[in-house]
């Protein structure tokens, strides 16, 4: 048997797609960060996680060009070779004083911070319990750390909280995480329920805001903030490729020993750190997150007003007005000529299969930003609802 012979198996699965092919969309042209050139057609992105419509904002566009001027195009080394500059520094600093707490640490993937973190947490003889919809980074930290892992149902702290009593003394080395906003499905997180079942077994909880940073609460620290819980989580982790428009990941937390993290870390100690102007875009969206919280106003009614559109479609939405919308088809050719019809229609949504789903569920899952308008919502809501009527017709 042959090392590529595994690939028979991802060869039909990608046959399995026909004609249509979600995984190899093209952008060929930005024209604004809401629309794009997409097959040769002006389309509307509804999929791209820009919540904030920072990709295209002129003062972290211009940091970022400084940067690049002055420092180079990157940094050649990790963190704990040659790859740390100042303004890795000054970062860090800023991510703490945002959130009020002590300690952060940047890493250059939103994924090497998940993995990252894990890593230096838990190990052998300790326990990951995950709830069921966590990300699949977070899934990839656990299996790596050898702890044991376990799951709990979703947003459950009644679950969460018979399962970590079955784990008995080893509770107090458990490490319980969550997301603030669930990136497929667009709820949140009942983070005080869970935040005191964990502590009360010994347990700590960590808390991924990749969806929710600079999206939820009024000053943009997530659904930490909303849910009262700034003061008792023990680690926030997060990524600057949705709210902030570039790309990495943090973590911020009150306890002094994420500074330790840098030592036992493998992801953070041999991976190139962040490019300056990667860094430098990253700060200049910080501040524009933290000083015009009427981003997030403005986002606030652009998605009770997509929700309120995709309810008069007859679909079932969240109470919560967040960014994240799903779709739910019977079947995945149904989800996927679904897909093809909103391209073809000049919007761009994401589409998500089995097994890669909750539930094994074929969905379309749609996101908005700041920067739409809402036209651009009425847009969406429209050709939505006449793509859907084709397909139960």
């Amino acid at each position: 048997m042959s090392l590529l012979d595994k690939f028979d198996e991802v060869r039909a699965t990608r046959e399995s797609l026909g004609p249509i092919d979600p995984t190899r969309v093209v952008v060929e042209r930005m024209l604004s960060a809401t629309r794009a050139m997409i097959r040769g057609r002006e389309t509307l992105l509804a999929g791209t996680n820009n919540y904030m419509g920072m990709t295209m904002e002129p003062s972290a566009i211009a940091a970022g060009q400084q940067a690049l001027s002055v420092a180079g195009t990157g940094t050649t080394g990790s963190r704990m070779a040659n790859g740390t500059h100042e303004a890795h520094r000054l970062l860090e600093a800023e991510l703490a004083a945002f959130y009020g707490y002590p300690y952060a640490m940047v890493f250059t993937t939103g994924y090497a911070a998940n993995l990252g973190v894990l890593a230096a947490l838990v190990g052998p003889g300790d326990a990951v319990m995950l709830d069921a919809h966590a990300h699949a980074s977070l899934h990839d930290g656990a299996r790596m750390t050898r702890a044991d892992v376990y799951t709990f149902r979703h947003n459950d702290p009644e679950n969460l909280n018979a399962r970590l009593r079955r784990l008995g003394e080893q509770a107090k080395r458990t490490l319980v995480i969550v997301e603030g906003l669930y990136s497929v499905t667009g709820d949140l997180a009942p983070l005080a329920a869970i935040t005191e079942v964990t502590h009360q077994h010994g347990a700590l909880l960590l808390v991924d805001e990749a969806h929710s940073v600079g999206v939820i609460g009024e000053g943009g620290r997530g659904v930490v903030e909303v849910e009262g819980v700034l003061d008792s989580v023990d680690f926030v982790v997060g990524t600057f490729s949705k709210a902030f428009g570039t790309t990495g990941g943090f973590c911020v937390s009150r306890h002094a020993e994420l500074n330790l993290f840098s030592y036992c870390s493998r992801p953070y100690m041999f991976t190139a750190s962040p490019s300056p102007a990667t860094v430098a875009s990253t700060r200049a969206a910080l501040r524009l997150l933290r000083d015009e919280p009427e981003r997030r106003v403005r986002l606030t009614k652009l998605c009770a007003r997509l929700l309120s559109g995709l309810r008069q479609l007859g679909l079932s939405v969240n109470d919560m007005p967040t960014p994240v919308a799903c779709v739910e088809l019977p079947t995945r050719e149904k989800a996927l000529a679904a897909w093809n019809a909103l391209l073809e229609q000049g919007v761009y949504v994401n589409i998500m299969l089995p097994p890669a789903t909750p539930g094994n569920a074929s969905l379309l899952r749609l996101s908005i930003g700041a920067a739409h308008t809402e036209r651009d919502v009425d847009e969406l809501v429209t050709k939505l609802g006449a793509v859907l009527a084709d397909l139960n017709a």
